[in-house]
């Protein structure tokens, strides 16, 4: 890809932001004096401040380097069009700032001086960043949110569980368990106890999971023969009724989750069903409702992005890092990356074992070659980016049948066994 040719800015500015006010670091193109000011974080001071550099420099461009690529103030500066932004990565700064100070402290007006620096020395190794289109930053922050309430909803329902199993532990095998259904949260805020479940009348029971759309009547009968023939498993009224209010806490907090989620998930369809994209994430095996939304919006709109699959690679923490020191050598996981990219390759690469031919023969051999399961399934999501990203370059759906072919065409070490699976 040839590179894109530098944009000429009409001043450059370092952009400290932090919760109080911002520290800034202009200098304008021409000139040598840099300004350095401080601006209040309030919309009003923001606009101010920018409707003062549009007066000053018309519509041409102006530059701002920055420690985020999101968040409220670079959605705010996304809003004027003549203002490009260069964010950078925080551990960039930091390094950054020890270069030169040999305290390694954090001090705002220098950092606002070194991001300015950064600019104005390495713009051509720095890449302006050019935001999707707003349905994809929707849907971007849509399947975090999503994510983010489903691991809430997680964790309340095992400690729901570690609950129940110190003073009621039939209640997980009279609901599921699965503690986080609707079921499992109305039986609890309906009989929380042992004894006041066994004082209910067998047919008010029935009913219950019949009202739940519980209907296997042999279930319900062998439940209804637990809890007459159950013991409980502490009398103690210091641990059973503070243990009920937790768990009733605990299962409106569920309650209040599941809807939203689901809200959160019809949203999610919503704009993944009618985004151009759409159709190519879809094609994936294992993709489904919740995965593929999410690649989408790792890859995003501009195809600019990334050069590379390898840029991607480095990105999500999915290719290793090589450390070498002498006649040392090791490979070890990258960390340093976005946990929920990295989240969203490894998962993805995960679920398609089941569902790709070739993907649950790669992952044998790994695993025959001494890998462990999640070392192998990063080596299968390293090859998954490659595919994608070429799949996403040429805006081509992925087919299986066409990929498996190009395999055989290079004599891959899969297409043996593939040839085995296929006989088997």
């Amino acid at each position: 890809m040839s590179p894109v040719a530098p944009v000429r800015l009409a001043a450059r500015i370092g952009l400290d932001w932090a919760d109080q006010h911002h520290v800034i670091a202009l200098r304008a193109a021409g000139f040598a004096t840099v300004e350095r000011r401080q601006l209040a974080h309030s919309p009003e001071a923001l606009a101010g401040w920018v409707a003062e550099l549009r007066r000053r420099f018309g519509d041409r461009p102006v530059g701002i380097c920055l420690e985020q690529s999101r968040g409220p103030l670079v959605h705010a500066l996304l809003e004027y069009d003549f203002l490009v932004l260069y964010p950078i990565n925080p551990r960039t700064l930091k390094r950054f700032r020890e270069a030169f100070a040999s305290s390694g402290a954090k001090d705002d007006p220098s950092d606002a001086d070194l991001l300015l620096e950064l600019l104005e020395k390495h713009e051509d190794r720095l890449r302006a960043w050019k935001p999707d289109d707003a349905e994809t930053r929707g849907l971007a922050r849509l399947v975090e949110a999503r994510r983010k309430a489903v691991d809430l909803r997680t964790r309340l329902a095992q400690q729901l569980r570690a609950e129940l199993k110190g003073y009621f532990p039939q209640a997980i095998e009279l609901v599921g368990w699965e503690l986080s259904t609707p079921v499992a949260c109305a039986f609890l805020l309906r009989w929380p106890r042992l004894d006041q479940l066994q004082r209910a009348r067998p047919q008010r029971v029935r009913q219950f999971y019949y009202g739940q759309h519980c209907r296997r009547g042999d279930l319900i009968e062998a439940r209804l023969q637990q809890i007459a023939a159950a013991r409980a498993l502490t009398t103690d009224p210091a641990i059973v009724e503070t243990s009920v209010l937790t768990v009733q806490l605990l299962a409106r907090q569920i309650q209040v989750l599941n809807p939203s989620i689901a809200r959160y998930e019809a949203e999610i369809a919503r704009l993944f069903q009618r985004h151009p994209d759409g159709e190519l994430f879809r094609s994936l095996p294992g993709g489904g409702p919740a995965l593929a939304p999410r690649l989408l919006v790792a890859f995003g709109t501009e195809r600019e992005r990334f050069a590379s699959a390898g840029e991607l690679q480095q990105l999500s923490g999915i290719a290793p890092v090589t450390e070498r020191s002498g006649k040392s050598c090791q490979v070890r996981c990258r960390w340093a990356a976005p946990t929920f990219l990295r989240q969203s390759f490894h998962e993805f690469a995960g679920v398609s074992i089941q569902r790709s031919v070739w993907a649950r023969a790669f992952y044998q051999l790994q695993r025959e070659r001494g890998k462990e399961h999640h070392a192998a399934v990063r080596a299968l999501a390293f090859k998954w980016i490659r595919i994608l990203w070429r799949c996403w370059q040429d805006r081509t759906p992925y087919e299986e049948a066409r990929y498996i072919q190009a395999l055989r065409q290079r004599g891959s070490a899969l297409v043996e066994r593939l040839q085995l699976a296929a006989t088997a």
